[in-house]
């Protein structure tokens, strides 16, 4: 298989199976279907998502479905992503949602690799640094203040969705930290779907004094060694601009890029 119908057969699973269909709903989560678009309530902000082309859904029938997606959440006092591709139909989306009020985030580039070309059973690490699974409350807590530091804004959310994560499909979703001296210096965890080809990578966030020292690619190399214990041909990420780079140096390849476009009800 060439690298061209390589991509395109890992785009094509990637629209098949990681878009309108979720994993489990965790407690206190629901559900929706307004035609094409799958809406998820209950978490830390709303959530839409759905097929490639929106089920063909245009014009001003496109911007009712829009509206009718931030009007739910307003109701709720919420704030709502709404998760684009790069490869979408219609072109025009990104612009009527912005008309809508959405806002862009930056852009992230979706990267799929095979398992096999990154499985490592003992990844290299620095003096003093070490991996392990965790389930606990408290590590998920100081997970989240992680986050915190790294990214520069209130993540103590994320304690509570991995708890959910953890309470709905304990099987399904492995989290994992690097730690130094008994700090958390990174953490990231991998999700797999029954049926799916795709092990998803998520997290990876890294101290700064940490970054550049393979921390990261010891937490790739971990779990793609899961992956392939689970029996998953493919890892998938959604990567940040300082990942995505990282990753295609490892063997990753861009399949497409995702924009979450944000609405934000006025306080």
């Amino acid at each position: 298989m060439t690298d061209t119908d390589l991509t395109a057969t890992l785009l094509a699973a990637y629209d098949a199976q990681m878009r309108a269909v979720q994993p489990p709903p965790a407690p206190g989560v629901s559900y929706e279907h307004d035609g094409p678009a799958l809406r998820v309530a209950g978490r830390h902000r709303g959530f839409v998502t759905g097929p490639r082309d929106w089920g063909g859904v245009r014009g001003a029938g496109l911007d009712a479905l829009i509206a009718r997606q931030r009007d739910f959440f307003a109701a709720r006092g919420e704030a709502v992503e709404w998760k684009t591709r790069g490869h979408d139909d219609p072109a025009d989306l990104p612009d009527r949602l912005r008309a809508a009020g959405f806002v862009p985030e930056p852009r992230e580039t979706v990267v799929a690799a095979r398992v096999e070309d990154l499985a490592v059973a003992a990844p290299a690490l620095p003096a003093g640094v070490t991996l392990r699974r965790v389930t606990a409350d408290a590590d998920l807590d100081r997970i989240a203040a992680l986050e915190t530091a790294v990214w520069g804004q209130d993540m103590a959310w994320l304690a509570e969705y991995l708890r959910g994560r953890l309470t709905v499909t304990p099987d399904d979703y492995e989290i994992y930290v690097a730690e130094a001296a008994g700090e958390i210096v990174s953490a990231a965890w991998v999700a797999f779907r029954p049926g799916s080809d795709f092990a998803m990578l998520l997290g990876g966030s890294t101290l700064t004094d940490w970054r550049g020292k393979g921390v990261y690619r010891a937490l790739v190399a971990l779990r793609a060694t899961r992956a392939a214990a689970r029996n998953a041909p493919y890892l998938l990420v959604e990567a940040s601009s300082a990942s995505a780079p990282i990753l295609t140096r490892l063997g990753f390849t861009a399949i497409t890029t995702t924009t979450p476009y944000i609405w934000t009800p006025a306080h």
